[in-house]
C-alpha cells in the first residue's frame, strides 16, 4: 500500500492553493536580514525563504504548522539529535537526491553514489525513528511523521536492505586510489590519458613524495621505454583531456613543478576547488572495465532496491531545517528576555478576515535593542476596521510598526512563534508591500509613474483576505498631487475590503476620514497615530486623530533642509 508523503508542513496530501511572495516583499518586511540570523549557510537561507515565501489562507495549514513548531520547540533534545543527523549525513546536506540513470545503464561513479544515498537513507530512517519513537508529541504533524518513519523502519524489507547495503559497502571500500598515465607531445602537452591500475591502498603524502623526489631528481631516471613493470595495462580514458586535464591548465605547467619536488606536496592532497574530484567520474568507463565484477555486483544488488525513494526523505529535510533553525534562534531570544507566543489561526468571522494583536513588536528590533527597551503595541482588524492611515513624527516608528504587522502574518502562517503577547487572526491569502523603490527602478517611468504602476499591480492582485502594507506611497510628488491619488487609492481599497496599513506623512488624508469612508459599506478607514510628547518618541500607536499639521519640521530634518543643517549651524 502506498504511504502518504512524509511532510510536516501540510496536514494531508490534498493540494493546497498558495501564492508566492516577491523577493521585494520579504526584503521590505526585513525577513532577509532575520533569516540570515538563523543560519550562515546560504543553501539553508534559500530553503527557509522559499518556505516563508509561499502563503496559503487555509487556517488548518497554519494551525497544523503552529502545533509542529510548538512540539519541536518544547523538545530541544529532539532538535539537537536531528541537527546532528543533518550535519553528518552527506546526501542530506545536498538537500535532494540527484536524478541518475537506471542501475542497468549507470557507470561505476553513479552506482557508488546511489549506494551512498541509500546508506544515508537508512541512517536517516533509523535516527528519526529513534528520535521520535518514545517522545511525548502532541502535534498531528510529528505524530504522522513518527508513524510513517516507524512503518518504514519496522518493515521486514528494511532489514534486508540494511544487510545488503552494508555488505556492498564493504566491497567498495577496497577502492582507495587509481594510477593514471599521461602521454606528452614534443611541447610537453597532454595528448592522451589512461588508467594504469586500481589500488586497495591510498597514496600517502610521505611515500608518494619520497618516491616522486627520488624519481625526478636525476635526469637518468627518465625511462627509455614506455613498457610497464609487472602486469599493468593501458586503459584509455576518452574525454578526459577536454575535462579534468583542462583544470590543470596544461601538463607543461606541471613539468616546472616536477623539477621542484617540494612544490608538488599538494599533489598528495589536492584542493577540492581545482576540479580534480571529477577525474574518477571522467574515467568512469575505463575504471568500470577494470573492476567489472564489482560493477556487476553493484548493479545486481541496487536493482533490487530501485523503488527505494530517496526523495521521500530529502523532501523532508528542508521542512525539518526550517522549524529547527527558527526554534534555535527564538530560544536564544527568549533567554535574552524577548517575548514570543504561539499564534491562534482561525477562519474568517462571518466572512470577514480579522486580526487581534496584543503586545506585538517588530522582530528586527531584537537585532539592535535590549528586550527592556522594545515597545509593544496592540492593533485589530475586523469587519469595520479594514484600513489604517498611520501618521506620526519622522523616526517615530511608523515603518517599524508597518513591518511588524507583515512579520506577524508570515511567521504565524509559517507556524513560527510570533513576537507578541497574543496573536489571533484569519490567515492572509497574500501579503503585499509597497515601499519606496530603489532609484534604478524608477528611471523609465519616473518615481511617481513607478509608484502608480506598482500600486495598480498590487491592487489588482489583492483581495478581501489579503494584507497590503503601504509605506509613504505617493509621497514622491507634490502634496496636492499625492493627496489626490492617495485618496482615490484609499477609497478603492475600502471598496475591496483589503486589510491595509497605509503609513503616510499626509496628515490631511487621515483627517478626511468622513469623505473617504462615504459609500464604502462596512469597511472603514481609521486614523492611527504614533504618539509623541514634544520631541520625545514613544513608539506607541493609538487609534486617534492625527497630531499636528504635517510634521514638516521632522521631514525637513530627515532630508537636511533646516537652517542649521544647511548652514552648518552658522549664525547669520
Amino acid at each position: 500500500m502506498k504511504r502518504e508523503p512524509l511532510t510536516i508542513l501540510f496536514p494531508g496530501h490534498e493540494s493546497v492553493s498558495w501564492k508566492a511572495l516577491s523577493e521585494e516583499t520579504l526584503h521590505d518586511l526585513g525577513l532577509d536580514a532575520l533569516i540570515e540570523k538563523l543560519t550562515k549557510q546560504e543553501k539553508e537561507q534559500t530553503l527557509i525563504r522559499q518556505i516563508m515565501g509561499q502563503v496559503t489562507a487555509d487556517p488548518s495549514v497554519a494551525a497544523f504548522r503552529c502545533e509542529v513548531f510548538d512540539d519541536l520547540y518544547r523538545h530541544p533534545a529532539i532538535r539537537q539529535k536531528l541537527m546532528e543527523l543533518l550535519d553528518h549525513v552527506k546526501f542530506l546536506n545536498d538537500y535532494g537526491a540527484v536524478r541518475r540513470p537506471s542501475e542497468e545503464a549507470a557507470g561505476l561513479w553513479d552506482l557508488l553514489h546511489r549506494l551512498d544515498e541509500i546508506r544515508d537513507y537508512i541512517a536517516t530512517v533509523e535516527a528519526i525513528a529513534e528520535c521520535l519513537r518514545d517522545a511525548e508529541l502532541t502535534s498531528r504533524g510529528l505524530n504522522q511523521l513518527r508513524g510513517g518513519i516507524l512503518e518504514i523502519w519496522q518493515d521486514s524489507g528494511f532489514d534486508a536492505l540494511k544487510k545488503d547495503i552494508s555488505a556492498l559497502r564493504a566491497d567498495t571500500e577496497t577502492l582507495k586510489s587509481i594510477t593514471v598515465g599521461i602521454n606528452l607531445n614534443d611541447r610537453m602537452e597532454a595528448v592522451s590519458v589512461g588508467l594504469i591500475s586500481v589500488n586497495s591502498k591510498p597514496f600517502t603524502r610521505s611515500g608518494l613524495l619520497r618516491s616522486f623526489s627520488e624519481a625526478l631528481s636525476r635526469r637518468d631516471q627518465i625511462r627509455d621505454s614506455e613498457e610497464w613493470n609487472g602486469d599493468m595495462n593501458w586503459h584509455p580514458a576518452t574525454g578526459l583531456l577536454d575535462g579534468a586535464v583542462s583544470t590543470m591548465e596544461s601538463v607543461s605547467t606541471k613539468v616546472s613543478v616536477l623539477r621542484n619536488p617540494i612544490a608538488a606536496m599538494t599533489m598528495a592532497g589536492v584542493p577540492q576547488e581545482d576540479g580534480t574530484r571529477e577525474l574518477p567520474r571522467t574515467m568512469d568507463s575505463a575504471l568500470g572495465g577494470m573492476v567489472s565484477s564489482l560493477v556487476r555486483r553493484l548493479r545486481e544488488v541496487l536493482s533490487r532496491y530501485a523503488t527505494v525513494s530517496i526523495r521521500e526523505m530529502t523532501d523532508l529535510i528542508p521542512e525539518l531545517l526550517y522549524y529547527i533553525r527558527w526554534a534555535e534562534w527564538i530560544e536564544k531570544l527568549e533567554k535574552q528576555g524577548f517575548l514570543f507566543s504561539k499564534a491562534d489561526p482561525q477562519p474568517a468571522r462571518e466572512g470577514f478576515p480579522f486580526m487581534e494583536a496584543r503586545g506585538f513588536y517588530n522582530l528586527k528590533l531584537t537585532l539592535a535593542e535590549p528586550a527592556d527597551r522594545v515597545v509593544r503595541n496592540d492593533l485589530d482588524f475586523d469587519a469595520a476596521r479594514r484600513l489604517y492611515l498611520l501618521t506620526g513624527a519622522n523616526r517615530g516608528g511608523k515603518t517599524t510598526v508597518t513591518q511588524a504587522i507583515g512579520q506577524l502574518f508570515l511567521l504565524a502562517q509559517g507556524g513560527i512563534y510570533v513576537p507578541a503577547e497574543r496573536f489571533s487572526f484569519s490567515p492572509a491569502d497574500d501579503v503585499l508591500t509597497h515601499f519606496p523603490a530603489d532609484e534604478d527602478k524608477t528611471l523609465d517611468l519616473g518615481r511617481l509613474g513607478e509608484e502608480c504602476s506598482r500600486f495598480r499591480t498590487l491592487y489588482t492582485r489583492s483581495g478581501t483576505h489579503s494584507l497590503l502594507l503601504l509605506n509613504e506611497t505617493f509621497s514622491t510628488t507634490s502634496f496636492e498631487e499625492g493627496y489626490y491619488i492617495a485618496a482615490d487609492a484609499v477609497r478603492a481599497l475600502l471598496k475591496k475590503g483589503v486589510r491595509t496599513i497605509y503609513n503616510t506623512h499626509m496628515h490631511k488624508l487621515a483627517r478626511d476620514l468622513d469623505s473617504l469612508n462615504e459609500g464604502t459599506g462596512p469597511a472603514r478607514a481609521f486614523s492611527l497615530v504614533v504618539r509623541a510628547e514634544g520631541r520625545e518618541r514613544s513608539f506607541k500607536i493609538e487609534v486617534a486623530p492625527p497630531e499636528g499639521l504635517s510634521y514638516a519640521r521632522d521631514i525637513a530634518e530627515k532630508y537636511g533642509v533646516t537652517y542649521d543643517a544647511l548652514t552648518g549651524g552658522q549664525s547669520a
